[in-house]
């Protein structure tokens, strides 16, 4: 069966083959790093195989069902063989997905951070519906997502969220959503019914492993505690629990609040500020300034990557690949599959 030139049987055998042969060799434990990344990859090309497989078995029970139908005449299987087709169109998008997945850190869990734009409560309200977005799509595609700070909006919505995203190939996914997102409706917070513009800034980073080093000078920080705001008991409301990190040198600045101990909250804080650590190194590594940090320059007109409207029609846009999809209460239900899909499309063959 071909599919393409997307995915090489006889390559990920051979990758396979010799990821294996690495664990029966006698210093394989003697680094441990590269010995977790080995058995990530056999288990990785193991399950693209599988995939393969069992579509190639769709593949020819397909066609031994159609060869069926048609010697015998027989049209109450074309229901069946409908189903069928769409199922085998289904598993071969998910497996040329996944093999688009090949970026150093496209494996890695996410950090995923969500700040509303200027607005007040419009643009916060915006920031929860995006949240509800994404942990929905989160469920759907079976990976695990944890609320590790919330800020709530002073009326509604929120002001600052970071969800901490666990699953195969988390950040190679959602990486996609990393820019600016404008919403488009008449305002529920406006009594007058007008149509209300409102931005809101998602950025996703990698998660930095423990093992990955990270240097971190203490004498480049600065840590300020603070009384918590918002919901979360008389403990988190009474003391000073909240952490805010400055890293000093590049200016990133986190913050953690959501933990009742102020311990806590500094552990979660530093493993954010890794991640973006991480990130920031890369980007100078790699001498080119990503897509993440230009969508920080400005959270409004002209630099969304995509627009949802509400009215006076409705409508989801891409404006990178273009791909829209009017059904805008599935996309908020988490149905953003093919805007991902389409992202890692026009990314493999290079268009900017």
């Amino acid at each position: 069966m071909d599919f393409g030139g997307f995915f090489d049987v006889e390559e990920k055998q051979c990758q396979l083959e010799n990821a294996r042969l690495k664990t029966s060799e006698t210093d394989f434990w003697n680094d441990q790093v590269k010995a977790q990344s080995t058995l990530q990859l056999i288990r990785l090309i193991e399950t693209k195989l599988q995939q393969y497989y069992s579509i190639l078995d769709l593949f020819n029970e397909i066609n031994g069902l159609a060869d069926l139908a048609k010697e015998e005449k027989e049209e109450s299987i074309l229901p069946e063989l409908n189903d069928m087709l769409v199922n085998l169109k289904i598993k071969i998008h998910k497996l040329e997905l996944q093999t688009m997945l090949s970026g150093e850190d496209d494996q890695k869990n996410v950090i995923l951070t969500i700040h509303p734009g200027a607005g007040g409560t419009e643009s916060q309200d915006w920031a929860e519906m995006l949240l509800r977005m994404y942990l929905r799509w989160i469920e759907r595609s079976g990976m695990e997502g944890k609320i590790i700070n919330l800020i709530g909006g002073d009326e509604a919505g929120i002001k600052d969220v970071t969800v901490e995203v666990k699953g195969d190939y988390a950040y190679g996914y959602l990486k996609a959503e990393s820019g600016i997102h404008r919403l488009v409706r008449i305002s529920p917070f406006d009594s007058n019914h007008r149509r209300h513009t409102s931005f809101a800034s998602v950025f996703v980073y990698p998660e930095v492993e423990d093992e990955i080093e990270v240097d971190i000078n203490i004498e480049d920080l600065r840590i300020d505690t603070y009384r918590a705001s918002g919901a979360g008991g008389q403990h988190v409301n009474k003391t000073d629990s909240a952490i805010r990190i400055t890293h000093i040198p590049t200016g990133i600045v986190v913050q953690c609040q959501n933990e009742r101990s102020q311990y806590k909250n500094k552990a979660i804080a530093l493993k954010i500020l890794r991640a973006r650590l991480y990130q920031h190194i890369k980007e100078e590594k790699d001498r080119e300034k990503s897509k993440i940090e230009k969508g920080k320059k400005n959270i409004s007109w002209g630099n969304q990557i995509r627009s949802y409207v509400f009215q006076p029609y409705t409508m989801v846009k891409d404006h990178r690949t273009k791909i829209e999809n009017s059904n805008i209460q599935a996309v908020m239900d988490g149905d953003i599959d093919e805007f991902l899909r389409q992202y890692l499309i026009m990314n493999a063959k290079g268009v900017e």
